[in-house]
């Protein structure tokens, strides 16, 4: 049975047509200039109560990439491996301690080091599986276009903020 690439990817319908690649390379640059003019205070508002500031957006995507580096070098480094998911919302505790330029830093840092590894391992390692507890089986290209489509979804909502 195929299972529609929506329930693989939560985030399919955010990346639309754009390149999965294209988005990952250029995501961290996008963040830097949209932010590049807010302070503190734009930095860290929530728009209503439970929703998060760009602040805790960009320690997500922080957590995310940390996340997603594990998943993307098991999936290489181990057949069927299955993939630990993660409360977001549990993650997000130390958020208001942190910084909104520190952790756009850190997401920076960790999504060049897994963009040197997409690239050394190259279309060869796209249909390695993996498998997703909630999802199901998954494959490598399948985590690098849910990255993208995270990506595109914070950048969305950061836009707004702005």
């Amino acid at each position: 049975m195929t299972v529609p690439a929506s329930q693989l990817n939560p985030y399919h319908k955010f990346l639309g047509d754009a390149r999965p690649h294209d988005v990952l390379e250029m995501t961290a640059v996008t963040i830097a200039r949209l932010i590049r003019n807010s302070d503190h205070a734009q930095l860290t508002r929530a728009p209503a109560s439970g929703k998060w500031s760009i602040r805790d957006i960009l320690c997500h995507l922080a957590d995310c990439e940390v996340t997603f580096a594990f998943r993307l070098r098991q999936t290489i480094a181990e057949a069927h491996h299955v993939i630990q998911p993660f409360d977001q919302d549990g993650w997000a505790s130390p958020y208001p301690a942190l910084d909104a330029r520190d952790a756009l830093d850190a997401f920076g840092a960790f999504r060049r080091w897994n963009m040197l590894l997409i690239h050394a391992v190259g279309a060869n390692a796209e249909s390695k599986p993996v498998v997703h507890p909630e999802r199901g089986e998954m494959t490598f290209r399948t985590i690098i276009e849910t990255m993208a489509g995270h990506d595109m979804n914070h950048l969305r909502q950061i836009e707004n903020l702005i």
